[in-house]
């Protein structure tokens, strides 16, 4: 099931690409369009996680370079019975985590500076469970391809924007084809991202309890990075808002203000969702962790090691 969603999400995007070449350059233009978006699909499945990763500035580390984050990755991947990820931190103050790569055998999972200093032991040990979750849920391929298509949707609209279109095309549309192009086009990317990424969100949080078996340290976890978000600027992802949807909360500052076109669910459904679990989970090491209100300012907890 996985695969043909993911064929059907690269065929939607790749059509979307090809429907802005020929808006912009006619019928030779929709088959420049193709051709380049074969070539960056095929690019994409054995390169878009190193693309998104180097991105995002993240540096690769091991148990030598970060011994308590990385023991506990492969704590994490052996519960869920995974292959070890190649691991990775970002010089970010913003709290925030993703993973990528092509399968579970290929995968990467990136924390934040900001994520490491800011959250307490168990909650970074519950975020990194819900990336390792889309890990097994082999959701990277499918997340990673939709950040480098879209990206290139984007960056082909605004190169309409900037030359002005070809009005001269046999198509006929003109301005309005350009028009299209610029504002639609990158919409409707958008609207693929946002149909994948809610769906894989709760997902992979149910995925990162059934790990950890404590989604109320997950719930917490998701309220802090959630509220320090909208506080703190990631500058690597507003610089490339494509990327947005790959990360466990919405990066970019806006937010706020898109709950229709956020590629994340609510934060507090998704909270609310993972407080409705834990009667399914028993922990082994019970605890009582008070979720803060998403839109406040709670006092952090004590700093984890890597602070």
């Amino acid at each position: 099931m996985n695969t043909l969603r993911t064929a059907m999400l690269i065929a939607v995007l790749t059509a979307i690409f090809m429907a802005v070449g020929y808006l912009l350059g006619g019928p030779s233009g929709m088959v420049i369009a193709f051709l380049f978006a074969a070539a960056l699909n095929l690019f994409s499945y054995w390169n878009a996680d190193k693309l998104v990763l180097r991105m995002n500035r993240a540096r690769e580390v091991d148990g030598r370079t970060a011994p308590e984050f990385y023991a506990m990755i492969k704590r994490l991947a052996a519960d869920a019975e995974l292959p070890m990820p190649r691991v990775y931190v970002m010089d970010n103050p913003q709290p925030n985590a993703f993973a990528t790569g092509r399968n579970p055998q290929h995968a990467a999972v990136a924390a934040t500076t900001g994520l490491l200093n800011s959250l307490s032991p168990d909650e970074i040990a519950a975020v990194m469970a819900h990336e390792l979750g889309h890990v097994r849920n082999r959701d990277t391929l499918i997340m990673t391809i939709t950040a480098t298509v879209a990206g290139a949707i984007s960056m082909l609209a605004n190169f309409a924007w900037f030359m002005g279109g070809n009005r001269n095309a046999n198509n006929g549309a003109g301005v309005l084809g350009m028009l299209v192009a610029v504002i639609v086009a990158p919409l409707a990317a958008l609207l693929v991202q946002m149909a994948i990424s809610r769906t894989r969100e709760y997902s992979a949080d149910r995925a990162g309890a059934e790990i950890t078996g404590e989604p109320r340290v997950l719930a917490s976890a998701l309220a802090r990075i959630s509220n320090a978000a909208q506080r703190i600027p990631n500058v690597d992802a507003e610089r490339n808002p494509a990327m947005a949807h790959l990360f466990i909360i919405n990066p970019l500052s806006g937010q706020r203000m898109d709950n229709l076109f956020s590629t994340h669910p609510s934060t507090e459904n998704r909270i609310a969702a993972l407080l409705e679990m834990e009667g399914e989970f028993g922990s082994a090491r019970p605890t009582r962790v008070d979720v803060p209100r998403v839109g406040t300012t709670a006092a952090a907890p004590s700093r984890g090691p890597w602070g």
